[in-house]
């Protein structure tokens, strides 16, 4: 039996069947974790999104911001539906589609094995919370995506404010706890996200920190392993796994094992770039 954890898919179907041939996944015996962004960009997503849904009794997933994107594009009438890249057309219109995202919309934000001793986050933790604490700001948000009031908070999750604070209630809750767990790369010491700046450590403004460098963070109890951030490229590091190795970008899509007393990552190649059309290399 092995447990895996997957880097970003962002519909990338080949590359995820190539990845899953490499690490010899057996269902019977194996679990995947998914570490969010299904969808988007590659291609694929439809076929993508079957795929990890065919999978369902043998993985866990949680939502990227791009997962939580195509879930609010769900919600739109037709027209607006077909005005949204063909990639994503292709999931929304498709004659399963409330299947697939009905299933998407009951995934996780958050995932904590204790026994195993790792959490699986798509992007960051602010600095001031510990494993408990996000588990129990993710089931907050996840109960609402889950039950009735899932449309308004589709509607109310863009921005890019308000920063987190505990005394926060209802949408902008819930909207900055989003912004953290799918979002997050930089912040402030004092827990400010600086969502606009995505280039790689070293290229951030002043007084900005990766949000698992941040000055003053807490101790945490268990291992993370995210993804999300793909100029950052492969970072083992404090107790972080970041595994988006850009495999839409042309780079590479990475497993890693989590219950190997060693550390083993496995590696194929991402979409080939080059072989699309010009128009379609920078999206």
């Amino acid at each position: 039996m092995s447990i895996w954890a997957i880097g970003d898919l962002q519909g990338c179907y080949d590359a995820t069947q190539r990845l899953l041939e490499k690490i010899r996944f057996d269902p019977a015996a194996d679990t995947l974790w998914f570490c969010g962004d299904l969808v988007n960009r590659g291609g694929q997503s439809l076929e993508t999104l079957r795929l990890v849904h065919s999978l369902r009794a043998h993985s866990i997933v949680v939502l990227g911001n791009h997962d939580l994107s195509l879930l609010a594009i769900g919600e739109r009438p037709p027209a607006e539906k077909r005005k949204v890249n063909p990639d994503l057309q292709r999931v929304v219109l498709a004659e399963d589609s409330d299947e697939l995202l009905g299933w998407l919309r009951r995934q996780k934000l958050v995932h904590a094995d204790r026994g195993l001793g790792w959490m699986m986050v798509h992007a960051g933790l602010a600095p001031q919370w510990t494993t408990q604490q996000a588990e129990q700001y993710a089931t907050e948000v996840e109960q609402q995506l889950r039950g009735d009031g899932y449309r308004g908070l589709l509607r109310n999750m863009y921005g890019d404010k308000p920063n987190w604070s505990s005394g926060l209630r209802g949408h902008e809750r819930w909207r900055a706890t989003i912004n953290w767990f799918t979002r997050a790369r930089y912040c402030t010491p004092r827990g400010r996200i600086a969502i606009e700046e995505k280039g790689a450590p070293g290229t951030q403004a002043a007084g900005l920190y990766p949000w698992y460098e941040a000055p003053g963070r807490v101790e945490r109890d268990l291992k993370i392993v995210c993804g999300h951030w793909s100029t950052l490229g492969l970072t083992l590091t404090q107790g972080i796994h970041a595994i988006d190795t850009g495999a839409v970008w042309g780079g590479k899509l990475t497993a890693l094992q989590l219950d190997s007393e060693e550390l083993r990552l496995v590696q194929v190649p991402g979409r080939d770039v080059q072989a699309l059309p010009p128009h379609l290399r920078k999206e």
